[in-house]
């Protein structure tokens, strides 16, 4: 039996664009349908555009419309884009109210659409694991997964890593 998976969308450097004329990133699709035909998905998925911002942008607000997402959606296993600077923050509200539930948070450090983003391959990640792991919130990156409340970002090296 085959068992859907939600992807949930919030923005993130995942989904920036590079405007040439202003010299900016921004938001305008997410690049997630197109991500899975490349990666030749043959998973059921479900996705849902939660919202498209970046996460040092994300209000208590933002992140209670993610844990309403993610308790209204009827499947177990779920994947949530985001950016990577406050997933962690992210987690811990996941965490704190959704016990039944496999959730896995994944962003990119450089934006899908400047070809060689790491997104593709969190991404995949991020679907293999929610499958294998069992209830709880994860964040995964670069071919690595860590317990919400495990892990940080390395601004300096742009990593995560086991909190010690």
């Amino acid at each position: 039996m085959d068992v859907s998976i939600r992807i949930l969308i919030t923005g993130g450097t995942f989904d920036k664009e590079y405007d040439e004329i202003k010299g900016r990133l921004y938001f305008k699709d997410t690049h997630m349908a197109e991500m899975l035909k490349l990666a030749r998905c043959r998973l059921d998925v479900q996705i849902r555009t939660v919202m498209m911002i970046d996460s040092l942008e994300m209000t208590s607000e933002d992140r209670r419309l993610v844990l309403q997402n993610c308790l209204k959606a009827p499947e177990t296993q779920i994947v949530v884009t985001h950016g990577t600077d406050t997933m962690v923050e992210t987690a811990r509200v996941l965490a704190g109210a959704i016990k039944d539930k496999t959730i896995v948070l994944t962003g990119a450090m450089i934006p899908y659409a400047f070809g060689s983003s790491d997104g593709l391959f969190n991404l995949g990640s991020a679907l293999s694991l929610v499958q294998a792991l069992p209830r709880g919130v994860y964040i995964a990156m670069n071919g690595q997964y860590f317990e919400w409340n495990r892990v940080k970002k390395n601004q300096e090296l742009g990593l995560f890593e086991i909190m010690e």
